[in-house]
């Protein structure tokens, strides 16, 4: 896997299988059309912006947005495996300053987060589908301040799975379907 665009295209990205304690068989990284189209998306948001990589993986997705112009860029991934290898990248293309990785589950990161009142532009979550980690975050995510009011938040999941958390302060701006996957796009109200 390589980053498509912006300072970093080009660079290499491997993907690996995991056998840790999530269950999951592997790694289901956003594939490079869906990435192309949340950049696409976000284009007028991404440069100077904080963004949080929710639901890591590889990390690809926050790699590109640092590439594409983000100031910053925390992930989060709860395989110890997998933040290992994020951190290893983070090392060896010199993004050590711009960068910060979490090593545990998003539901946990959200709530240490409101405590320290850490913010971000844009938050991208990409949670097992076969999970119900969307019911955990969205009403985190909606309730906190972690994202900035105008801020977006966009959830990558199944295109068969409708999103039926409801929320006060996340405007529901669109859903883009790329083949079996979904991009749903918020908005934090003010």
């Amino acid at each position: 896997m390589r980053i498509s665009a912006g300072q970093l295209k080009g660079r290499k990205i491997a993907v690996r299988r995991s056998s840790g304690k999530s269950g999951r068989d592997d790694l289901r990284p956003t594939s490079s059309k869906v990435r192309e189209a949340l950049f696409d998306i976000l284009r007028n948001d991404i440069k100077g912006s904080t963004f949080l990589d929710l639901y890591a993986g590889t990390g690809a997705v926050g790699f590109e947005a640092l590439s594409r112009g983000a100031s910053s860029t925390c992930f989060v991934e709860a395989d110890r495996e997998a933040s290992k290898e994020i951190s290893q990248y983070i090392r060896k293309m010199e993004l050590d300053r711009m960068t910060e990785v979490f090593a545990g589950a998003a539901e946990r990161f959200l709530k240490r987060t409101e405590v320290a009142e850490l913010t971000f532009d844009i938050i991208f979550g990409d949670p097992p589908y076969a999970s119900d980690e969307l019911e955990k975050i969205l009403p985190l995510i909606d309730a906190g301040k972690i994202l900035r009011t105008g801020g977006c938040l966009v959830i990558e999941h199944p295109a068969k799975k409708t999103i039926a958390v409801s929320c006060k302060n996340l405007r529901l701006i669109k859903n883009y379907k790329y083949g079996d996957t979904m991009l749903t796009l918020y908005r934090k109200e003010p």
